[in-house]
Protein backbone atom coordinates (compact mmCIF):
# COMPACT_ATOMS: atom_id res chain seq x y z
CA UNK A 1 0.00 0.00 0.00
CA UNK A 2 2.84 2.49 0.55
CA UNK A 3 3.89 1.82 -2.35
CA UNK A 4 1.07 3.45 -4.14
CA UNK A 5 2.03 6.54 -2.89
CA UNK A 6 5.58 6.80 -3.79
CA UNK A 7 7.14 7.42 -7.39
CA UNK A 8 9.62 3.91 -6.74
CA UNK A 9 10.04 1.83 -3.89
CA UNK A 10 13.61 1.62 -1.82
CA UNK A 11 15.04 -1.29 -0.68
CA UNK A 12 13.91 -2.69 2.75
CA UNK A 13 15.21 -5.35 5.02
CA UNK A 14 13.33 -8.54 4.75
CA UNK A 15 10.50 -8.25 7.18
CA UNK A 16 9.22 -4.57 6.24
CA UNK A 17 9.43 -6.10 2.60
CA UNK A 18 6.89 -8.77 3.97
CA UNK A 19 4.45 -6.79 5.26
CA UNK A 20 4.72 -3.84 2.50
CA UNK A 21 3.66 -6.90 0.33
CA UNK A 22 0.30 -7.74 3.12
CA UNK A 23 -0.77 -4.45 3.01
CA UNK A 24 -0.31 -3.97 -0.55
CA UNK A 25 -2.80 -7.12 -0.61
CA UNK A 26 -5.97 -4.70 0.06
CA UNK A 27 -4.44 -2.71 -3.45
CA UNK A 28 -5.59 -5.21 -5.14
CA UNK A 29 -9.68 -5.14 -4.26
CA UNK A 30 -11.49 -2.66 -6.67
CA UNK A 31 -12.36 0.46 -4.12
CA UNK A 32 -8.58 0.53 -2.93
CA UNK A 33 -6.96 2.41 -5.91
CA UNK A 34 -9.89 5.19 -5.44
CA UNK A 35 -9.24 5.30 -1.71
CA UNK A 36 -5.56 5.60 -2.35
CA UNK A 37 -5.72 8.31 -5.40
CA UNK A 38 -8.37 10.38 -3.17
CA UNK A 39 -6.23 10.58 -0.63
CA UNK A 40 -2.75 11.51 -2.36
CA UNK A 41 -4.31 14.01 -4.39
CA UNK A 42 -4.32 16.13 -0.80
CA UNK A 43 -0.75 15.71 -0.89
CA UNK A 44 1.93 17.14 -3.11
CA UNK A 45 4.45 15.07 -5.50
CA UNK A 46 7.71 15.95 -3.43
CA UNK A 47 9.04 13.50 -1.20
CA UNK A 48 10.72 14.41 2.12
CA UNK A 49 12.78 11.86 4.33
CA UNK A 50 12.32 13.29 8.15
CA UNK A 51 13.20 12.88 11.39
CA UNK A 52 10.26 13.28 13.87
CA UNK A 53 8.86 13.09 17.51
CA UNK A 54 5.78 11.09 18.34
CA UNK A 55 3.30 12.37 20.57
CA UNK A 56 1.92 11.15 23.83
CA UNK A 57 -0.51 8.82 21.60
CA UNK A 58 0.08 6.09 19.67
CA UNK A 59 -1.42 5.24 16.20
CA UNK A 60 -4.87 5.57 16.01
CA UNK A 61 -7.38 4.47 13.16
CA UNK A 62 -10.57 5.85 11.67
CA UNK A 63 -12.37 2.93 9.60
CA UNK A 64 -12.96 4.04 5.78
CA UNK A 65 -16.80 3.53 4.83
CA UNK A 66 -17.76 0.65 2.37
CA UNK A 67 -14.08 -0.15 2.73
CA UNK A 68 -11.65 -2.98 4.65
CA UNK A 69 -9.45 -0.14 4.81
CA UNK A 70 -8.44 2.21 7.88
CA UNK A 71 -7.21 6.03 7.67
CA UNK A 72 -3.92 5.97 10.18
CA UNK A 73 -2.41 8.65 11.91
CA UNK A 74 -0.18 9.61 15.00
CA UNK A 75 0.54 13.08 16.58
CA UNK A 76 4.40 14.26 15.85
CA UNK A 77 4.90 17.28 18.03
CA UNK A 78 8.54 18.22 16.13
CA UNK A 79 10.12 16.77 12.71
CA UNK A 80 13.10 17.79 10.29
CA UNK A 81 14.25 17.10 7.09
CA UNK A 82 17.05 14.55 7.63
CA UNK A 83 19.65 16.72 5.65
CA UNK A 84 18.83 19.87 6.98
CA UNK A 85 19.20 21.64 10.36
CA UNK A 86 15.78 23.22 10.65
CA UNK A 87 13.55 21.58 13.00
CA UNK A 88 9.58 22.67 12.83
CA UNK A 89 7.99 22.57 16.32
CA UNK A 90 4.76 22.29 15.62
CA UNK A 91 2.13 19.85 16.18
CA UNK A 92 0.97 17.70 12.62
CA UNK A 93 -0.49 14.29 12.03
CA UNK A 94 0.96 11.86 10.13
CA UNK A 95 -1.45 9.60 8.45
CA UNK A 96 -1.47 6.42 5.70
CA UNK A 97 -4.24 4.02 4.81
CA UNK A 98 -3.69 0.75 6.35
CA UNK A 99 -5.65 -2.70 6.35
CA UNK A 100 -6.16 -4.34 9.59
CA UNK A 101 -2.63 -6.28 10.00
CA UNK A 102 -0.67 -2.85 9.31
CA UNK A 103 -2.22 -0.70 11.24
CA UNK A 104 -1.61 -3.43 14.00
CA UNK A 105 2.00 -3.02 12.72
CA UNK A 106 2.14 0.44 13.20
CA UNK A 107 1.06 0.34 16.69
CA UNK A 108 3.16 -2.13 17.71
CA UNK A 109 6.32 -0.83 16.65
CA UNK A 110 5.56 3.27 16.69
CA UNK A 111 5.68 4.15 20.14
CA UNK A 112 4.33 7.26 21.36
CA UNK A 113 7.07 9.86 22.83
CA UNK A 114 9.70 8.51 20.43
CA UNK A 115 12.18 8.93 17.23
CA UNK A 116 11.44 7.75 14.24
CA UNK A 117 12.50 7.54 10.78
CA UNK A 118 10.27 7.71 7.61
CA UNK A 119 9.98 9.44 4.01
CA UNK A 120 6.48 11.41 3.80
CA UNK A 121 5.04 13.56 1.19
CA UNK A 122 3.40 16.91 2.73
CA UNK A 123 -0.25 18.02 2.54
CA UNK A 124 -1.23 21.11 0.54
CA UNK A 125 -2.62 23.11 3.37
CA UNK A 126 0.60 22.08 5.50
CA UNK A 127 -1.41 20.46 8.03
CA UNK A 128 -0.27 16.90 7.36
CA UNK A 129 2.29 14.55 5.99
CA UNK A 130 1.35 11.04 4.00
CA UNK A 131 3.81 8.20 5.14
CA UNK A 132 5.09 6.70 2.28
CA UNK A 133 7.13 3.65 4.27
CA UNK A 134 6.99 2.05 7.47
CA UNK A 135 8.50 4.06 10.28
CA UNK A 136 11.98 3.10 11.84
CA UNK A 137 13.56 4.44 15.19
CA UNK A 138 15.49 7.50 14.78
CA UNK A 139 18.01 9.85 16.04
CA UNK A 140 19.26 13.51 16.29
CA UNK A 141 20.48 15.25 19.20
CA UNK A 142 18.26 18.07 19.33
CA UNK A 143 15.32 15.94 18.82
CA UNK A 144 16.11 13.56 21.49
CA UNK A 145 16.24 16.93 23.79
CA UNK A 146 13.12 18.22 22.67
CA UNK A 147 11.52 14.94 23.49
CA UNK A 148 13.04 14.01 27.05
CA UNK A 149 11.73 17.82 27.50
CA UNK A 150 8.59 16.52 26.14
CA UNK A 151 7.95 13.75 28.86
CA UNK A 152 8.40 15.58 31.44
CA UNK A 153 6.16 15.75 34.38
CA UNK A 154 3.63 18.62 33.76
CA UNK A 155 1.97 20.14 37.23
CA UNK A 156 0.20 23.26 38.47
CA UNK A 157 -1.01 24.07 41.95
CA UNK A 158 -4.42 25.92 42.36
CA UNK A 159 -5.51 27.68 45.60
CA UNK A 160 -8.34 25.62 47.24
CA UNK A 161 -8.41 22.96 44.57
CA UNK A 162 -4.86 21.08 44.52
CA UNK A 163 -2.13 20.00 42.07
CA UNK A 164 -3.13 18.98 38.85
CA UNK A 165 -1.33 17.19 36.34
CA UNK A 166 -1.50 17.57 32.76
CA UNK A 167 -2.88 14.08 31.26
CA UNK A 168 -1.23 14.48 27.84
CA UNK A 169 -2.66 12.18 25.68
CA UNK A 170 -6.23 13.90 26.58
CA UNK A 171 -4.76 17.27 27.13
CA UNK A 172 -6.23 18.21 30.36
CA UNK A 173 -5.45 18.72 33.61
CA UNK A 174 -6.73 16.18 36.47
CA UNK A 175 -6.43 15.92 40.15
CA UNK A 176 -8.44 14.43 43.40
CA UNK A 177 -10.99 16.57 45.34
CA UNK A 178 -13.22 15.43 48.93
CA UNK A 179 -16.81 15.09 47.50
CA UNK A 180 -19.17 14.37 50.72
CA UNK A 181 -16.88 12.23 51.90
CA UNK A 182 -14.82 9.79 48.96
CA UNK A 183 -12.46 11.13 46.45
CA UNK A 184 -13.63 12.23 42.86
CA UNK A 185 -11.63 13.41 39.37
CA UNK A 186 -11.42 17.02 38.47
CA UNK A 187 -10.58 17.96 35.39
CA UNK A 188 -10.04 20.94 32.76
CA UNK A 189 -9.12 20.94 29.39
CA UNK A 190 -5.42 22.67 28.83
CA UNK A 191 -5.79 25.79 26.77
CA UNK A 192 -5.26 29.45 27.01
CA UNK A 193 -4.53 30.93 30.87
CA UNK A 194 -7.39 32.64 31.30
CA UNK A 195 -9.33 30.30 29.67
CA UNK A 196 -7.99 27.43 32.36
CA UNK A 197 -8.65 30.39 35.56
CA UNK A 198 -12.22 30.69 34.39
CA UNK A 199 -12.84 26.46 34.47
CA UNK A 200 -10.97 26.68 37.91
CA UNK A 201 -13.66 28.87 39.18
CA UNK A 202 -16.08 26.81 37.75
CA UNK A 203 -14.73 24.38 40.00
CA UNK A 204 -14.39 26.11 43.26
CA UNK A 205 -18.46 27.10 43.01
CA UNK A 206 -19.02 23.44 42.60
CA UNK A 207 -16.89 22.73 45.86
CA UNK A 208 -18.70 25.50 48.12
CA UNK A 209 -21.71 23.70 48.16
CA UNK A 210 -21.08 19.46 47.23
CA UNK A 211 -24.35 18.60 49.12
CA UNK A 212 -26.45 20.61 47.59
CA UNK A 213 -24.93 20.09 44.18
CA UNK A 214 -24.73 16.26 44.59
CA UNK A 215 -28.71 16.47 44.81
CA UNK A 216 -29.44 18.10 41.91
CA UNK A 217 -26.86 16.41 39.42
CA UNK A 218 -28.69 12.89 40.51
CA UNK A 219 -32.36 14.23 40.48
CA UNK A 220 -31.54 15.44 37.18
CA UNK A 221 -30.36 11.86 36.26
CA UNK A 222 -33.26 10.56 37.76
CA UNK A 223 -35.63 12.51 36.00
CA UNK A 224 -34.61 11.56 32.72
CA UNK A 225 -33.27 8.12 32.41
CA UNK A 226 -35.37 6.30 35.45
CA UNK A 227 -37.82 4.91 33.39
CA UNK A 228 -35.07 3.61 30.74
CA UNK A 229 -33.13 1.96 34.14
CA UNK A 230 -36.89 0.38 34.47
CA UNK A 231 -36.69 -0.68 30.86
CA UNK A 232 -33.22 -2.29 30.72
CA UNK A 233 -34.14 -4.23 33.82
CA UNK A 234 -36.87 -5.61 32.14
CA UNK A 235 -34.89 -6.38 29.58
CA UNK A 236 -32.34 -8.50 31.53
CA UNK A 237 -35.20 -10.54 33.97
CA UNK A 238 -35.37 -14.47 33.76
CA UNK A 239 -38.98 -14.90 34.68
CA UNK A 240 -37.48 -16.23 37.86
CA UNK A 241 -36.24 -13.52 40.25
CA UNK A 242 -37.74 -10.70 38.80
CA UNK A 243 -35.59 -7.55 40.71
CA UNK A 244 -39.14 -5.14 39.95
CA UNK A 245 -38.80 -1.75 39.30
CA UNK A 246 -36.02 1.27 40.62
CA UNK A 247 -37.77 3.75 42.37
CA UNK A 248 -36.26 7.16 42.34
CA UNK A 249 -34.06 6.77 46.13
CA UNK A 250 -32.97 3.68 44.39
CA UNK A 251 -31.83 5.16 40.90
CA UNK A 252 -29.98 8.31 42.70
CA UNK A 253 -28.59 6.19 45.42
CA UNK A 254 -27.00 3.52 43.21
CA UNK A 255 -25.06 6.21 40.96
CA UNK A 256 -21.65 6.44 41.70
CA UNK A 257 -19.64 9.54 41.02
CA UNK A 258 -16.42 9.30 39.48
CA UNK A 259 -15.27 12.71 37.70
CA UNK A 260 -16.22 16.32 37.24
CA UNK A 261 -15.37 18.64 34.28
CA UNK A 262 -15.63 21.88 34.30
CA UNK A 263 -15.19 25.00 31.49
CA UNK A 264 -14.24 28.44 31.41
CA UNK A 265 -17.80 29.18 30.19
CA UNK A 266 -19.01 28.16 33.57
CA UNK A 267 -20.28 24.15 32.25
CA UNK A 268 -19.53 21.23 34.17
CA UNK A 269 -20.31 17.65 33.46
CA UNK A 270 -20.40 15.03 36.32
CA UNK A 271 -19.17 11.04 35.29
CA UNK A 272 -21.11 8.29 37.37
CA UNK A 273 -21.03 4.82 37.04
CA UNK A 274 -24.05 3.08 36.74
CA UNK A 275 -24.48 1.00 39.87
CA UNK A 276 -24.96 -1.82 36.70
CA UNK A 277 -28.42 -0.52 36.06
CA UNK A 278 -27.04 0.59 32.58
CA UNK A 279 -24.85 -3.33 32.78
CA UNK A 280 -21.34 -0.87 32.69
CA UNK A 281 -22.47 2.08 31.07
CA UNK A 282 -21.82 5.65 32.02
CA UNK A 283 -24.06 8.05 33.33
CA UNK A 284 -23.15 12.07 32.19
CA UNK A 285 -25.37 14.97 33.43
CA UNK A 286 -24.30 18.14 32.48
CA UNK A 287 -25.15 21.99 32.87
CA UNK A 288 -24.38 24.92 33.90
CA UNK A 289 -23.66 27.51 36.99
CA UNK A 290 -26.36 29.49 36.15
CA UNK A 291 -28.90 27.12 34.63
CA UNK A 292 -27.95 23.77 36.89
CA UNK A 293 -28.00 20.66 35.66
CA UNK A 294 -29.81 20.32 32.43
CA UNK A 295 -29.03 17.15 30.72
CA UNK A 296 -28.22 13.41 31.56
CA UNK A 297 -27.48 10.80 29.22
CA UNK A 298 -26.28 7.34 29.42
CA UNK A 299 -22.97 6.85 27.37
CA UNK A 300 -20.55 4.36 26.75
Amino acid sequence: MFGLFKKKSAERPEEQDRLRKAADQSARKGETPEAVRALGQQFLPQELSILAVTGPAGFSGQKLEDSDLWLASIGLTAWMEEDSPDIRREEIQLVTLADEKLLGFLRQRTYPDFLIKCRVRPSQDGQRLLLLDLPQPGFDPDLKAILEEQKKPDSTYVEGLGTFVLNRRIKWYETEVDWLGGKVRLNFDQGPEEEMKAAQETARALLADPAGWDARVRACAADRLLELANQWAGEEEDGEDEPGEIDREQFMSRMELDTIQVSPDQGFVFWFNDGEMFWGHSIQVSGTLSDGPVDAQMEG
